[in-house]
């Protein structure tokens, strides 16, 4: 199995989406935690009702964040940035333009793989640093000895089986109904003692 299976699956996804582009990432938050590294954001706004990983974000990497009162269906930006958490978004030519699009693949998600995620953009080059931050700040297709590393990485790709798991199951999901979250999935994170400082 080899990186062209990864590559088919961003394309699948890319063209389901209407996105020009994807980068498959080993799940959601590290696709998140990739694009506030890429575009160096220093302060965002998350609505309260959201998974605890949004706001573990920012403390891990030493963000600052502010709760904020938005109630939202199928995605959400991170305020002040154009990062958009798609967690649970699954709709058909749903990519929204100029954004850094975050998907998850997680085993609760319409396509379940158990684990997985995905980075949607209309940015070449965006794709092109995301990818390489993604895989350790190499290129995946050439041997990492032969290449001059100049990006950072953090190792958060995504496998071939994943991907190849990923193929077999999309038809599926594009031809079965999505569920519908509703904002009262997700507790209000105010009220938990790690964010109480907040």
């Amino acid at each position: 199995m080899s990186f062209e299976v990864i590559r088919e699956f961003e394309n699948k996804i890319a063209k389901f989406y209407g996105s020009p582009y994807a980068v498959a990432v080993d799940c959601c938050t590290h696709a998140i935690e990739l694009c506030l590294r890429y575009k160096d954001v220093k302060k965002f706004t998350t609505p309260y009702h959201t998974y605890p990983s949004v706001p573990n974000l920012a403390k891990k990497i030493g963000i600052e964040f502010d709760w904020d009162e938005r109630e939202w269906t199928g995605f959400y930006n991170l305020g002040n940035t154009n990062i958009i958490d798609g967690a649970v978004y699954w709709e058909q030519n749903g990519y929204v333009p100029n954004t850094l699009m975050c998907l998850s693949f997680q085993f609760q998600k319409h396509l379940s793989l158990g684990r997985g995620g995905m980075i949607l953009c209309d940015d070449s080059n965006d794709r092109d640093e995301l990818k390489k931050m993604s895989y350790d700040g190499r290129e995946p297709d050439v041997p990492w000895r032969e290449q001059n590393i100049s990006t950072m990485g953090y190792h958060y790709y995504m496998t071939p089986e994943t991907a190849q798991n990923g193929l077999d199951k999309l038809q599926s999901a594009i031809d079965t109904k999505p569920r519908e979250w509703i904002l009262e999935d997700w507790p209000d994170l105010r009220k938990m003692d790690l964010y109480k400082d907040v």
